[in-house]
């Protein structure tokens, strides 16, 4: 499957936030988006246009899909999941993202960033009620029991990403114990439970276009 492969920090440049791609890095001062608040490229400083309307819409929809490192035509297919369900669209669109697996184990603290989680869980170290699962896409349910496998829990990506999540609030919606690395899936998370930088309403404006 394509993914981006390129500088994350580039990402964050270009849509002028932080996406918190990079885990702590993100929040000390080695952040380039502290050094250079501006888009990358040759005339990065020079294009500062107001983005309004169609752009303001894209714009976000680039936020969300670049925080989840999902494809344009995935992202799609959880706008239309939404949009067929019985609720607010922009909120299930949401939902659905934070019930990628690779979400899940970053929110846990099975590494420090979601694109770190998303290696975790393709090199099948993750497993969902005692089985392997190798898909980042896969989407957890209420109860699930999320564990990081035996051989696995002495990687250093796994013990940084401990680390990085017992200092930080773990969501309300999961259950951790940092002592067997296992988690639970307490309650579908609401959006009020997700901190996110996007205004998930102009997403649902540009599809519904």
């Amino acid at each position: 499957m394509a993914r981006y492969t390129g500088a994350v920090c580039r990402l964050c440049r270009r849509e002028g936030t932080k996406l918190f791609l990079k885990g702590t890095k993100c929040t000390s001062d080695r952040c380039p988006l502290e050094k250079r608040n501006f888009a990358p490229g040759q005339h990065g400083k020079d294009r500062k246009a107001k983005i309004v309307g169609y752009g303001l819409q894209l714009h976000e929809k680039q936020k969300a899909k670049r925080m989840y490192f999902t494809l344009e035509s995935q992202f799609r297919e959880y706008y239309e999941k939404a949009n067929r369900a019985s609720g607010v669209t922009g909120e299930l669109l949401i939902q659905q993202l934070e019930r990628r697996l690779d979400n899940v184990a970053f929110r846990l603290g099975f590494a420090i960033s979601r694109r770190q989680a998303r290696q975790v869980v393709r090199h099948g170290h993750v497993t969902v009620n005692g089985r392997k699962v190798n898909i980042p896409s896969y989407q957890v349910n209420v109860g699930d029991e999320i564990a990081i496998r035996e051989d696995a829990k002495k990687l250093l990506i796994v013990e940084q990403g401990s680390q990085f999540a017992a200092q930080n609030p773990l969501p309300t919606w999961l259950e951790m114990s940092f002592e067997t690395l296992t988690g639970r899936i307490l309650h579908l998370p609401k959006r009020a439970d997700v901190n996110l930088p996007v205004n998930e309403q102009l997403i649902v404006e540009l599809y519904s276009k």
